[in-house]
């Protein structure tokens, strides 16, 4: 059996001793009216011990200190008849504290940076835990002593919360072992620094309780704030651990500034336990709140520190902008990937480096990220001015907020997209001509009839010209689809002379074309259609034989109308187009 597993199996024995111990120490000094203990710190060690330990070794270590109670309330206490039912309760209340921690801050640490546990521990420990057990143990008390039951339950509760608000976050440390590990990692002088504080505020308490001739108990709050900031939570805990143990034998032996309070022993010891709470709730936030504070600053400077290597070592350019836009920090890649100094661009709108046609977007982008600062913004745009191959840049934009989640900025990482999307570029323009003839594929073509309706609706004037070649299958049954190939491709090109910058063909399928014309009406539209026949019938197509091949072809003509759909306009074109092929080929019919 190894030394870990022996150590496991007797922790919850050598927790029941520690319990009676505590517990047996509590009952000899401060049962001053022959009721309950007014000083009661066995409960903070058992707290303790379940916070630090895992659920299947709470009944083992309840049960011992559950005897535990019943032989020291047996021996020291209210005697045999209050073992059994005391114990029961001291063990109730430090499972309910116990309970409610793992529940509303499951797997924190109570003495670690976030205030959260300490919250939760104190609420629990001061309302459910304390209220509910308290009137048990007051019923108990009031039962078999003379004391009442709120003098009782006044007992127990200032008691049982001081000496848990107290006692529990210093035992907790030292079970977790924090303590170890603060003197293992602590340099030499830390420690020093430490034992020195602590020296110098026991021996001013010391005199505040012993000597001074005034009751100078604000005094002490100074060096306790020292403390906590230069040794931390620990440091809090024990200069508390350090006020209690003085100020309890100094003031049950008839010394310090509660000895002046008139009245029993134990409203004596009901004073001091209530300026331990209030100095525990003043000290020990305030180390929590340090603690986080650390973390964070130590998280920042890791975040920094990773940042900067980032940074100052990628690809990629890197800028920092305030919220009005102003560049703030340039990473060195700047001059290599944009040909942007960093002395240049620090202090300029970030702006007046974006092409003006893509200003405004850059601009929406950098708003939409200080209105949303969890989001990230993306933004392509075109540089200004444009060095080399650089004519493209992606920037990703996020914010950067304050502690209030107030945004302060800006952080951009700009990359070089130019290839990205000159490809880009390449694949729309295949997707949009046609690979044979370069005129608009079907659906780019369509696309631009679309608008082109939508653009009449406004009043504009356009027609649509649907054009087939004439006898072109016996031009494949007799050449060959090499010719046949050819004889598209040059009828296209043919026809591009007669149209103008705004006008559109394209190949709606076999040797079947489209043509919009764009502002003008059906009669200026048959003017151009003419013209464009005469272009191709004007010149036969010579092959490499040495034979010529004659082109003519049918039209149809239909004038745009954005009451109607592109479905309906090209049926009205198609049966003008079916008119002219029938009527004698190498003609023009209009839509009816």
């Amino acid at each position: 059996m190894s030394l870990s597993s022996v150590s496991s199996r007797l922790a919850p024995l050598l927790a029941g001793v520690a319990y009676f111990l505590l517990a047996a120490l509590a009952l000899l000094v401060s049962r001053f009216e022959g009721g309950l203990a007014y000083i009661w710190l066995a409960n903070a060690l058992l707290m303790a011990e379940l916070q630090r330990s895992g659920l299947r070794r709470w009944p083992g270590i309840l049960l011992c200190c559950a005897i535990a109670s019943m032989l020291s309330t047996a021996l020291f206490g209210m005697g045999l008849a209050a073992a059994v039912p005391m114990a029961l309760i001291n063990m109730a209340e430090a499972l309910i504290v116990a309970l409610l921690c793992r529940h509303f801050a499951p797997g924190r640490d109570l003495t670690g940076a976030s205030k959260r546990p300490l919250v939760v521990f104190v609420l629990a420990l001061s309302l459910p835990a304390n209220i509910i057990t308290g009137l048990a143990a007051a019923y108990v008390a009031s039962s078999l002593t003379p004391v009442s039951f709120g003098a009782s339950w006044l007992q127990w509760y200032s008691g049982h919360v001081l000496g848990g608000l107290i006692f529990a976050p210093m035992l907790i440390m030292l079970c977790q072992g924090d303590a170890a590990r603060w003197l293992r990692e602590s340099s030499r002088r830390s420690k020093a620094e430490a034992v020195a504080l602590l020296g110098i505020f026991a021996l001013f308490t010391a005199f505040i309780f012993y000597f001074a001739r005034y009751p100078m108990l604000f005094a002490l709050l100074l060096p306790m704030v020292a403390i906590a900031f230069r040794i931390g939570y620990l440091g809090a805990a024990a200069s508390v651990v350090v006020l209690a143990i003085i100020g309890g034998m100094a003031t049950m032996t008839g010394y310090g500034p509660f000895h002046m309070v008139s009245g029993s022993m134990g409203e004596r010891i009901q004073f001091l336990q209530l300026f331990l709470a209030f100095s525990f709730l003043l000290i020990i936030p305030i180390a929590a709140e340090l603690a986080q504070r650390r973390r964070l600053f130590q998280l920042l400077q890791e975040s920094e520190a990773r940042y900067r290597a980032i940074a100052e070592h990628s690809g990629d350019v890197v800028l920092n902008v305030s919220v009005d836009g102003v560049i703030q920090y340039a990473s060195p890649s700047a001059a290599e990937q944009l040909g942007w100094e960093q002395g240049m661009l620090i202090g300029r709108d970030a702006a007046d480096f974006v092409d003006p046609l893509d200003r405004g977007e850059v601009l929406r982008s950098h708003r939409r990220a200080l209105a949303h600062p969890g989001d990230v913004q993306t933004v392509e745009f075109r540089p200004l001015p444009a060095t080399g191959d650089l004519n493209w840049c992606e920037m990703v934009i996020r914010a950067v907020v304050d502690e209030r989640g107030v945004p302060t900025g800006v952080i951009s990482a700009i990359r070089d997209v130019s290839r990205h999307k000159a490809r880009q570029n390449a694949l729309q323009r295949a997707a949009s001509t046609d690979s044979l003839t370069g005129a608009d594929s079907r659906r780019a073509f369509m696309d631009k009839l679309e608008d082109e309706l939508r653009r009449t609706a406004n009043g504009e004037r356009s027609c649509l010209l649907l054009v087939d070649i004439d006898h072109f299958k016996s031009v494949n049954d007799r050449y060959g689809h090499v010719i046949g190939d050819k004889v598209l491709s040059n009828f296209v090109a043919r026809l591009r002379p007669g149209l103008r910058g705004m006008d559109s063909i394209g190949r709606l399928g076999g040797e079947e074309f489209a043509v919009l014309l764009v502002g003008v009406d059906v009669h200026r539209a048959s003017l151009i259609c003419e013209r464009l026949r005469d272009l191709v019938s004007g010149q036969p197509m010579r092959m490499d034989t040495g034979e010529s091949i004659s082109i003519t072809f049918s039209a149809g003509l239909v004038e745009l109308s954005g009451a109607v759909s592109t479905t309906e306009l090209l049926e009205a074109a198609d049966k003008a187009l079916y008119r002219a092929k029938h009527g004698g080929r190498n003609c023009l019919r209009l839509a009816a």
